[in-house]
C-alpha cells in the first residue's frame, strides 16, 4: 500500500486549488457578497440556496444541511471517494506530483485512480481501432449521420474490434490487473475465461461532471442475426459508473447549462453530439436510463434552479407514440423543477440526429427556438385520445386534463391554462373553472368528475338488465318519453317521425326502441313476435297504455308541437357540437374551415328557429 501523503502536499493543493472552482463543476454559484459566493445545496434537496462558499478562506458551508469543509471533504462527499482517492484526484486536476513519507518517492495511486486510468487507455485504444480497416462500417455508420472524423475525434468516439480479448490483452500488457478490469467493466467472464465486454461496437466515452472517463456506452453494427445482443449496451454498475447519476455530454455541457440557464434533453449520443455541433452546447443525454430524479437533482444545481434564479429545461424526443409517452412522463419530474420546462418534438418523428442530418444545423436550431411547454403538450397529447367533436369526448377529455392543470405547481399559471383548455375543448369557462376547483378542493373529487363524465354521455353505466329502463318521471327525458308514446299509440298522426334528428333520443332504451320501430315493415302498426326480446315487448306494452300528458285533446296540432320541441333540443345540441368546433378553429390559420362551419352554424340556427316557432304554435 502506499504510505502517508506528506502534510505538505495537503497544504499545497489546499493553497493551490481554488475551493470555488471545483465546487463550480456540480453547484451554479452567484455572489452572495462579502466576498461569498452560493448556490444549492448538492447534498441535500432544497427551493433556496443555503449553501455558501467562502473562496478566501477554501471553505464551505450548508446553513441547511449543516455539511462544511474544505475542498478535500467537498469532492469526497460528492464523489465518495477515500481520502487518499480524493486527494490524487485533486493533484492530477492541477498536474502536482504527491509524494508519500514511507518511500519518498511516487507511490502507485488509489483505486480509483487506477479504474480512471484503465478507462482513459481503453478509451484510447478505441479510439485508436475506429482507423483501423475493421472499422469501415463503424465509419460509415458516423458519416450517414453526419458526423466527420473531426466531429468523432472531438467526442472521442471509437470502435471495438471484433476480437475476444483484444483490449483485455493490451490493458494487461500496460500494467492493470485482470480484477480492475472486471471492476470497471471492461471484460467479463466468458465460458472460455475473460473477454472484452465490447466488440464489433461503435464506442462513446462517458465522462462524469470532471471530465474522466467512468464509463462507455456502445452501439451494435452487425445484423440481428450475426449479434443477438442490445442495440446499445453499457458498461454495467462499477464503483465510477452510476448510470443514475450520468449524463452524457454534462463535461462539455456544464459551462453553458449555468451559463445560459438552459439544459437540453436528448435522447442518445448521437443526438447529443448533432446538438453540439449544431450550436446547442447545453445538449445532455441520460445513458441507458430514464430520467430521474438524480438527474434532476444535477441540473438544479448548475441551473441554480431556485425561487429567485429561473432557467429553461427542454425535454426532445421522438416524435413517434413512444417519444410523446416519455414526454408526458417528464411531465410529472417537472413539479421538481423551478425552471420553466419545454418540449421540442420534430412532427414527422425526426430525432435530432436525423433532422441535423437531412435539413442541417439550422433545422435543429429552429426545433429547440419553437419548443412549446411541457403543461401545453402533455394537456394537448391527453386531448388528442378524444374525439372532441362529440358531448361525451369533451366530457371525458375535460375530466382527464383537469388533473394535470391542477397539478401546475406555479399556481399563477393555473388560470391561464384554464382559460386555454377551454378553447381547445371547446366548452365554456365557466364548466372549467368549476372542476377546476372541485379537485383543487379534494384531489380525491377525479372519480367524483368520472361519475358525472358517465351521467351526462350515458356511457360507462352498467345497469342491472331488469332496470334497462329509464324512470318515466325522469323531467330531461319526458319529451322523448312521450314522442315516443305518440309513435306506438297514433302512428298517423307522427307524420314527422322520420325528420326526427339522429340525435334526437338520449337515452340507451328509447334509442334502441326506435331502432325497432324504424324496423317495422308497416308504419301504422308495430309487429312483435316471439323471437322478440320479453323485455323490449314489455316496453311497447307499457308504453302503449301510459296515458300521453297533455289537458287537452291528442290532436295533429299536439303531435306536431311536442315533435318540433324534441327537434329543437335535438339541433341545438347539433349548434352546441358547431360552437365548440368552432371555438378550436383558428379563423386566420384556417379560413376556409372557420367559415364553412359558421355557414353550418347560421342555417342550423335559422332552423331551430323555425321549429321554436312550430312548438309554441306560431306557425
Amino acid at each position: 500500500m502506499a504510505g502517508r501523503i506528506r502534510d505538505t502536499d495537503l497544504s499545497y493543493l489546499r493553497e493551490r486549488l481554488r475551493i470555488d472552482e471545483v465546487i463550480g463543476d456540480y453547484v451554479q454559484l452567484k455572489n452572495a457578497g462579502g466576498g461569498q459566493r452560493k448556490g444549492l445545496c448538492p447534498f441535500h434537496d432544497e427551493k433556496s440556496p443555503s449553501f455558501h462558499v467562502t473562496p478566501s478562506k477554501g471553505y464551505f458551508h450548508c446553513f441547511g444541511c449543516q455539511v462544511g469543509g474544505d475542498v478535500i471533504a467537498f469532492l469526497m462527499k460528492i464523489e465518495h471517494l477515500t481520502f487518499t482517492e480524493t486527494v490524487e484526484r485533486l493533484a492530477d486536476r492541477i498536474g502536482y506530483q504527491l509524494s508519500y513519507e514511507d518511500s519518498g518517492k511516487s507511490a502507485p495511486a488509489g483505486q480509483r485512480s487506477r479504474l480512471i486510468s484503465a478507462n482513459a487507455a481503453a478509451a484510447k485504444f478505441y479510439q485508436e481501432q475506429l482507423n483501423s480497416h475493421q472499422a469501415d462500417q463503424a465509419r460509415e455508420f458516423l458519416s450517414q449521420r453526419g458526423f466527420d472524423r473531426v466531429a468523432a475525434e472531438s467526442f472521442g468516439v471509437g470502435f471495438a474490434p471484433d476480437e475476444w480479448d483484444h483490449l483485455f490483452k493490451k490493458l494487461i500488457g500496460e500494467g492493470f490487473s485482470e480484477q480492475e478490469l472486471l471492476l470497471v467493466g471492461l471484460v467479463k467472464e466468458g465460458q472460455r475465461g475473460v473477454i472484452d465486454r465490447f466488440r464489433n461496437r461503435l464506442i462513446w466515452p462517458i465522462r462524469d461532471v470532471g471530465g474522466d472517463v467512468v464509463g462507455f456506452g456502445a452501439r451494435k453494427l452487425a445484423s440481428d442475426e450475426q449479434d443477438q445482443g442490445p442495440k446499445y449496451l453499457n458498461t454495467p454498475e462499477t464503483p465510477l459508473y452510476k448510470k443514475s447519476q450520468i449524463l452524457y455530454g454534462l463535461d462539455r455541457a456544464k459551462k453553458e447549462i449555468a451559463k445560459a440557464r438552459q439544459a437540453v434533453i436528448v435522447e442518445g449520443y448521437t443526438d447529443v453530439m448533432a446538438a453540439h455541433l449544431a450550436g446547442i452546447t447545453t445538449a445532455v443525454a441520460t445513458c441507458g436510463t430514464a430520467f430521474g430524479d438524480d438527474h434532476i437533482r444535477i441540473l438544479r444545481r448548475l441551473l441554480m434552479d431556485d425561487d429567485a434564479f429561473r432557467g429553461e429545461v427542454i425535454f426532445t424526443f421522438d416524435g413517434d407514440a413512444a417519444g410523446q409517452k416519455a414526454a408526458l412522463k417528464a411531465f410529472e419530474s417537472d413539479q421538481k423543477f423551478v425552471a420553466q420546462t419545454f418540449v421540442a418534438i420534430e412532427n414527422r418523428g425526426m430525432d435530432p440526429c436525423e433532422l441535423r442530418q437531412k435539413e442541417g444545423d439550422a433545422a435543429l436550431r429552429d426545433l429547440i427556438a419553437k419548443r412549446v411547454p411541457l403543461f401545453e403538450f402533455a394537456i394537448k397529447s391527453t386531448l388528442a385520445n378524444y374525439d372532441l367533436n362529440r358531448a361525451e369526448g369533451r366530457v371525458l377529455a375535460l375530466n382527464e386534463t383537469i388533473p394535470l392543470i391542477a397539478k401546475i405547481r406555479d399556481a399563477s399559471l393555473r388560470p391561464e391554462y384554464a382559460r386555454l383548455l377551454a378553447g381547445w375543448i371547446g366548452v365554456e369557462m365557466e364548466q372549467i373553472k368549476s372542476a377546476l376547483s372541485q379537485i383543487e378542493k379534494n384531489p380525491r373529487s377525479r372519480a367524483a368528475l368520472s361519475k358525472n363524465v358517465d351521467s351526462e354521455s350515458g356511457e360507462g353505466l352498467e345497469e342491472p338488465k331488469r332496470n334497462w329502463r329509464p324512470d318515466p318521471q325522469e323531467p330531461k327525458l319526458m319529451l322523448e318519453r312521450e314522442v315516443l308514446k305518440a309513435r306506438v299509440q297514433f302512428p298517423a298522426l307522427c307524420r314527422d317521425w322520420r325528420n326526427l334528428e339522429e340525435e334526437a333520443f338520449t337515452h340507451p332504451a328509447y334509442i334502441r326502441l326506435r331502432a325497432f320501430i324504424d324496423q317495422q315493415p308497416d308504419f301504422e302498426s308495430i309487429t312483435l313476435s316471439e323471437a322478440d326480446p320479453a323485455e323490449l315487448q314489455s316496453f311497447i306494452a307499457e308504453l302503449s297504455v301510459e296515458p300521453i300528458r297533455t289537458d287537452g285533446e291528442i290532436s295533429d296540432r299536439y303531435i306536431a308541437s311536442i315533435f318540433a320541441r324534441l327537434r329543437e333540443l335535438a339541433i341545438g345540441r347539433n349548434i352546441a357540437e358547431i360552437k365548440s368546433k368552432l371555438q378550436r378553429v383558428n379563423p386566420v390559420e384556417n379560413e376556409a374551415e372557420y367559415g364553412a362551419i359558421f355557414s353550418d352554424l347560421l342555417k342550423l340556427e335559422k332552423q331551430r328557429r323555425t321549429l321554436r316557432d312550430l312548438a309554441v304554435g306560431e306557425i
